[in-house]
């Protein structure tokens, strides 16, 4: 450090700060589109670094697609199960964090949450992270998958970062790797590279929280690099990636309590016996202090907005867990965030591990609560052409809690449509068996395509054969008042022809349109309503 300068050891501020003013002065950019307009005072300089910087960020989006992505991995892993269930998958994680410049020595002094499960670890994250957010702390949080832009995956303050952030990681991570590596081949999957390009950006950007979200299972998962979380959090437990994580609840078990590290403090949400009994034996081995989390109606609210907003009963569940999870953190952060602390918990009283009736001192958690967004999981949305339901079941349970939901908010008025697609190998058979009940006006089965080009897509901009395919025999599955669309807009034309010939609209009834089955295809249609994720449509 000694004798640099002043703007040489703030030469990375500076230039974004520059960048900024230039950007904000002169630049007008239209819905994230490359094409500039700028004043005749503007220099060509100027618009060569706004030029760059957007060719930087689409550059790095296209070559992170280059990289072996997590649907190739698992129709390996389907074929090899050892692969997914293999110590060398952890080893090889460390391999590529230390060549990108972090050590575990240093990611130890990450205080990092750390979550797994099969249904609600997103939105329990979302909600640990708003929690602790309304707290005044810096939070990171990373999550998967993304719906618009891969950008949403690493969150600081509850924003996607910024492109120009985004491009900056990139190219610094990925030239150190591309520069380690040994071979052709020698280089990270598309979402173990997201991982260390996650840990990089939380350390430099000195977040007081990393809020973790497990990708696949625990036990061998990139991000279960992770040596000592402050805590760790399991949600609803159920049978998912079985040719990866195994046969049984007991597997599955096992795999998620693979996060259990020893002297962490760990919560779970209520679990079936089996998978409770794996969770206890567990922790005991590992030397890990397991809770299970009290019910939503349990706690005392002083204000009931919380009550009144986390209505669902799968979404108190989580929300119950992620108040443990951020209590118990600040809790284990009083000498660090004293004054805060104090704030928070009950000077002490707070009893995380018993059923009795729990009081909680602060409105900031039930604000947190309240303000929490997370789209595409419960998410309702009004538009020109009607009501939107946007949820991404894709489990026998997850399709149960959505069709409850559903059902409560859309009530009996307007005719019910139904957009539906699944991801992978999953049989739709059964969730369309739980949807058919409903009495849909019309259901559209269309592949997990906007119809419009988009940066962040990895796929092709046009479904294939086989995925039209797919969607026509989910069709003849339904049945009667079928149709099968290429793409997301054109599932909307058909929406909006119907609401201009159907006389029985002209007295103001709207459409209840619900779309699950896939998160990707929620990420289609928001593409479309809301490609910014603004949780507001103009559509």
């Amino acid at each position: 450090m000694q004798g640099r300068s002043f703007l040489q050891l703030h030469a990375r501020r500076i230039h974004r700060f520059s960048t900024f003013l230039a950007t904000c002065a002169n630049v007008y950019i239209i819905k994230d589109s490359p094409v500039l307009l700028y004043s005749r005072k503007m220099s060509n300089t100027s618009v060569k670094r706004c030029v760059h910087t957007t060719d930087r960020y689409e550059t790095a989006v296209k070559t992170l697609y280059k990289l072996l992505s997590n649907r190739d991995y698992l129709n390996s892993a389907t074929k090899d199960k050892s692969q997914a269930r293999s110590p060398l998958k952890f080893l090889d994680t460390v391999k590529y964090l230390v060549r990108s410049g972090v050590t575990l020595e240093r990611l130890d002094s990450l205080s990092v949450i750390h979550v797994a499960g099969t249904k609600g670890k997103g939105s329990t994250c979302a909600y640990t992270e708003s929690i602790l957010r309304e707290h005044n702390f810096k939070t990171g949080f990373f999550s998967s998958p993304h719906l618009v832009t891969v950008r949403e995956r690493i969150r600081i303050n509850g924003r996607p970062i910024s492109e120009s952030l985004f491009a900056e990681y990139f190219w610094k991570v990925y030239r150190k790797l591309e520069d380690a590596k040994e071979h052709e081949c020698d280089m990270p999957m598309y979402f173990k590279f997201l991982t260390i390009l996650m840990f990089n950006i939380f350390l430099d950007e000195n977040v007081d929280v990393a809020i973790i979200e497990v990708g696949i299972g625990g036990l061998y998962d990139s991000t279960n690099v992770v040596r000592n979380p402050v805590c760790v959090g399991i949600t609803s437990l159920a049978l998912e990636h079985t040719n990866l994580l195994g046969d049984t609840i007991e597997d599955i078990a096992y795999q998620k309590s693979g996060i259990f590290k020893p002297g962490t403090v760990a919560f779970s949400v209520p679990q079936s016996p089996q998978a409770m009994r794996v969770l206890e034996r567990r922790a005991i081995e590992l030397k890990c202090k397991l809770h299970v989390v009290p019910r939503f109606d349990e706690y005392k609210w002083e204000n009931l907005t919380p009550v009144h907003e986390v209505r669902n009963m799968t979404r108190q569940q989580n929300a119950s867990l992620a108040i443990q999870i951020a209590t118990e953190w600040i809790s284990s952060n009083r000498n660090k965030f004293s004054t805060v602390a104090r704030n928070v918990v009950n000077d002490g009283s707070y009893d995380t591990v018993t059923n009795s009736q729990v009081t909680v001192s602060t409105d900031k958690i039930a604000i947190g609560l309240a303000g929490c967004k997370w789209p595409g999981r419960m998410q309702y949305m009004r538009s020109s052409l009607g009501n939107f339901f946007l949820d991404g079941a894709h489990t026998i349970e997850s399709m149960k809690c959505c069709i409850s939901w559903f059902t409560d908010l859309s009530g009996k008025n307007g005719r019910r449509l139904l957009i539906f697609n699944t991801s992978g190998t999953r049989d739709p058979t059964i969730l369309l068996s739980l949807l058919k009940p409903l009495r849909f006006h019309k259901a559209y089965f269309v592949p997990n395509f906007a119809g419009i080009q988009s940066l962040d897509d990895d796929m092709n901009y046009v479904a294939s054969d086989e995925q039209i395919v797919k969607c026509e025999v989910n069709a003849r599955v339904w049945g009667t008042n079928s149709v099968v669309a290429r793409d997301v807009l054109q599932v909307f034309q058909y929406i909006k022809n119907g609401t201009e010939s159907e006389s029985s609209y002209e007295n103001g009834e709207r459409y209840q349109i619900l779309v699950t089955g896939s998160l990707h295809l929620i990420g289609a249609v928001l593409a479309v309503l809301d490609p910014h994720l603004s949780m507001k449509t103009q559509y």
